[in-house]
């Protein structure tokens, strides 16, 4: 059974940028790697991997995308680019470059700042990635937004999250979805979600795919629900990256949290082998 890291919680640090601020922490010693999580989520997904990856000897930021937990709702503009835009700014408030783990939209947002700052990045490890637009019609595209208006985005946020936990579900799961629901509940943080779903497009992601050049670890669920074939998707993304692929038994679209004993392994022996090799 997988426990709650018993480790203090790190200080909230903040990053001012054009419209409002991003909250992150830091903490370890040693190379750099910046934890970005998916739409709707919190930086707190990565509540296991990242102590794990501390104790092997990296420094360790988490960060919440804007509009999200202790991140300003203030921001007018959502998205891949604007994520990549941020975690740009955060890797060069740090110092130095990293290597980009981005779970669901933050993974398009790694693609993107890889291929236009690839001095700024040394690796990435893309989690249940969404580097294209899936194949939708204009119908459920337009359920899924009437969906996540911003007065009732939270309710309907908090029936639809477990069905992202296909297969094994983090023990403290209850107590994880309380506070993403909580956080939503905040004047101001259901508008800026509800705008992220409206105004991602992970198109420039696409776009991009070709000019990255750094290490890439594809990361994903066999049963994310996200994929109609997560396999053949994680495969895709590998082949175009000249990257490699790990598949995470009983896992849905985040197994950071779900398999984080697999995961962490994984992405300890992608960094070993191809980024920070002796």
């Amino acid at each position: 059974m997988t426990s709650r890291p018993a480790v203090p919680v790190p200080t909230t640090q903040y990053l001012a940028r054009p419209e409002g601020r991003i909250a992150y922490d830091v903490r370890g010693t040693g190379p750099l790697l910046v934890l970005v999580p998916g739409m709707g989520d919190l930086r707190s997904s990565y509540r296991f991997l990242a102590p794990a990856l501390v104790e092997a000897g990296y420094r360790v930021a988490t960060t919440d995308l804007r509009g999200h937990g202790d991140s300003d709702p203030t921001f007018s503009a959502y998205g891949d680019v604007e994520t990549a835009s941020d975690i740009s700014a955060l890797i060069t408030e740090l110092g130095g470059s990293a290597v980009v783990v981005g779970n669901s939209l933050a993974a398009g947002a790694g693609v993107i700042l890889a291929a236009d700052h690839p001095t700024q990045v040394d690796g990435l490890v893309l989690v249940g990635p969404f580097v294209r637009n899936p194949p939708t019609s204009a119908l459920m595209m337009a359920l899924f937004r009437t969906m996540m208006a911003p007065l009732w985005v939270a309710t309907m946020w908090k029936g639809y999250l477990p069905t992202l936990y296909a297969g094994k579900k983090p023990t403290d799961f209850d107590e994880y979805r309380a506070s993403v629901i909580a956080s939503l509940r905040r004047p101001g943080y259901g508008t800026a979600f509800s705008l992220t779903t409206r105004q991602t497009d992970h198109a420039p992601a696409q776009a991009r795919l070709g000019a990255v050049s750094t290490p890439v670890l594809v990361v994903m669920g066999e049963r994310d629900p996200d994929f109609k074939d997560p396999a053949a998707e994680a495969r895709w993304i590998a082949e175009t990256l000249n990257g490699e692929t790990v598949m995470v038994a009983e896992a849905g679209h985040y197994p950071q949290s779900q398999q984080p004993e697999t995961t962490t392994a994984a992405v300890l022996d992608f960094l070993g082998r191809t980024v920070h090799r002796a």
